[in-house]
């Protein structure tokens, strides 16, 4: 079924439209009644030898098609908020798109199953179409070439802690219903943009398609993730030219190798009172 023939809205973006109205539908247009990003159920629970009925929070998955100039590019399984920050952050982190200027509308159905983004260059050659999981990026990306990242920025470890601190409290769907994971953008004092997926990948889609749409610089910035770190997640920080990345889980192998190859400091384990450093520990302070 084409796009024309869906009911659909149209993404305001800020070359077109105001920052304000466009910031409107970024935060509040893709979440569900209820509680945004979840689904409330009645289950059957098992416990202390007795059966009964309970209702609780799930995480809601939605299976995203995002079309380009009207041919399919990918289907993307996620989490159904800020889906225009993912498509925008997706397309960039991919090569895609260089800049939101290379975006000329994107129009969500309204069933949100389908995202159709027109670009000012028609000619642009895309990649086979593909599906991205919701637990990992796909099996390998378009993009496979990450730049190398040239940061002066150091932080201290107490600095670090703090902000991990800061992105538990600010995980409210996972506190809502768990299932998903939770990234932020972040200086080295405060969190800049937050985003909860239930895929890890799509949470630094949505942080990079935000600060495309809200002018931000990611650049000279940490990335604070709660999901595993595997080297798609390091490729999408040199995209994003972030020097940093930090994650309460355990890095993978090929991650840490790509990371020292890219000058990206990588931190595993940040937890309470430690942190584990796997590459360019000249940026954590005291070292």
């Amino acid at each position: 079924m084409g796009v024309s023939s869906m009911m659909e809205r149209e993404i305001l973006l800020p070359s077109k439209h105001s920052l304000t109205a466009g910031m409107a539908k970024l935060t509040n247009e893709s979440a569900p009644e209820g509680v945004g990003g979840a689904q409330n159920i009645t289950y059957s629970r098992f416990f202390n030898g007795e059966w009964s009925k309970a209702s609780t929070w799930v995480p809601d998955e939605l299976s995203l098609t995002i079309t380009v100039n009207g041919e399919e590019l990918v289907t993307i399984l996620c989490t159904p908020l800020k889906l225009n920050c993912l498509v925008i952050g997706f397309l960039y982190s991919e090569g895609i798109i260089t800049s939101i200027s290379d975006v000329t509308s994107m129009r969500l159905c309204e069933d949100e199953s389908l995202a159709d983004v027109r670009l000012s260059k028609t000619e642009h050659p895309l990649p086979v179409r593909r599906t991205v999981t919701s637990g990992c990026g796909g099996a390998i990306g378009f993009q496979t070439q990450g730049q190398k990242v040239d940061s002066e920025l150091v932080v201290a470890p107490a600095e670090v802690l703090s902000l991990m601190k800061q992105l538990r409290q600010q995980a409210q769907l996972f506190q809502t219903c768990g299932g998903v994971h939770t990234s932020a953008l972040a200086d080295t004092r405060h969190l800049l943009v937050v985003a909860e997926d239930i895929g890890r990948h799509n949470t630094l889609d949505k942080i990079q398609g935000e600060c495309l749409l809200r002018g931000l610089s990611t650049r000279d910035r940490l990335l604070l993730t709660t999901g595993r770190l595997s080297s798609e997640m390091v490729l999408k920080a040199a995209r994003m030219q972030t020097p940093i990345v930090v994650s309460r889980s355990s890095p993978m192998e090929r991650a840490i190798s790509l990371a020292s190859d890219l000058g990206i400091t990588l931190v595993g384990y940040a937890r309470s009172h430690r942190l584990s450093v796997y590459s360019g520990e000249k940026r954590l302070l005291g070292r």
